[in-house]
């Protein structure tokens, strides 16, 4: 049998361009809040593998996994039953109801002898764990909307004074299917923290079940583990778009990956492909802002075979309920 892989695939492409660039093991292990020994064996298996950074740009994650912890004269099993696309199901597990029985009796009609439910719930778990982290949190179709501000910022130059004055970028993610709004302000008040949530529910063409704020001063009050306090005019906000507020609870991170991981899908995509730019006004960056967040909503997630928005279109994008104006 393959040895076990205790590094996701990101982590161990991230090792090996660290010790490439003359990074310890040591060092590399508290970066990636592995032990020292996981390292050096990883180390130890490329360099037997041959091998090296930068990788080869068709060396995919199960051909690096295989070179990587396929025993010498071990030879993978081939799976000669007929599988469903992994990727598809991923994406369903997300609707309202669905769940592993649902999918695998809609297998087993289209493939009568195909494999049994124990064995398909093993493939599928095989296959969220190549997933990313956040990706594998289950969140319901149009449920949750995380919002928050990214730590950068973006520098908007006064043509008339040459003064220059940092912006805040303002960051939404949809919990069902990662799709991404982002947007600069000024600033992290009321007005702008409101303003960006109004012009973000235009943007989506709806509301969730749900916001997700981190515990902002402008929205909300008094963080606290069991009854946080919502602002009164963000609540009122809320109340008027019919949508609930849920603050993440203070040390339990997990409750804002999602918006983590889309704060650091905006920095890169936003910051550092327009680190290149000068903006002369707010407007003028917000345009190119969403130029940017349209390639990224639209890029492909290659572990699933679509797009934010294609997630974004299939399974959030439907009215839930009478009661709640929803996507």
């Amino acid at each position: 049998m393959p040895a076990k892989r205790e590094l996701t695939m990101r982590q161990l492409r991230q090792m090996l361009r660290l010790h490439h660039d003359g990074v310890s093991a040591r060092e590399i292990g508290r970066r990636l809040g592995a032990a020292r020994s996981t390292i050096q064996d990883n180390l130890k298996r490329a360099k037997e593998a041959g091998l090296s950074w930068p990788l080869a740009a068709d060396l995919t994650d199960d051909i690096l996994e295989q070179r990587l912890f396929s025993k010498a004269g071990y030879i993978p099993s081939v799976r000669r039953l007929p599988e469903p696309d992994w990727g598809v199901l991923a994406g369903e597990m997300k609707r309202p109801g669905v769940n592993l029985t649902v999918l695998w009796e809609e297998y087993r009609e289209a493939h009568p002898a195909g494999y049994g439910y124990s064995r398909f719930c093993d493939l599928f778990r095989e296959f969220e764990k190549r997933l990313s982290p956040v990706m594998r949190q289950h969140h319901e179709a149009g449920d949750k909307l995380f919002v928050d501000y990214s730590g950068k910022k973006i520098t908007i130059v006064d043509p008339a004074t040459g003064e220059i004055r940092a912006a805040e970028i303002f960051v939404g993610v949809l919990g069902a299917s990662n799709y991404t709004y982002a947007e600069a302000t000024f600033t992290q008040s009321l007005p702008d923290w409101i303003g960006a949530h109004i012009r973000m529910f235009r943007f989506l063409g709806g509301v969730p079940r749900l916001l997700v704020p981190d515990n902002l001063k402008s929205g909300v009050h008094k963080a606290s583990f069991y009854a946080p306090e919502i602002n009164r005019s963000y609540g009122a906000m809320a109340d008027h778009y019919g949508v609930g507020v849920f603050p993440a609870r203070p040390r339990k991170p997990r409750d804002k990956a999602k918006v983590e991981a889309g704060v650091r899908f905006a920095q890169t995509y936003v910051l550092g492909r327009l680190r290149h730019q000068t903006f002369f006004s707010l407007a003028e960056c917000n345009e190119a802002i969403g130029l940017v967040l349209e390639r990224m909503n639209t890029r492909i997630m290659r572990r699933l075979g679509m797009s934010r928005r294609d997630l974004f279109e299939s399974i959030d994008k439907r009215k839930r309920s009478t009661d709640t104006l929803v996507f």
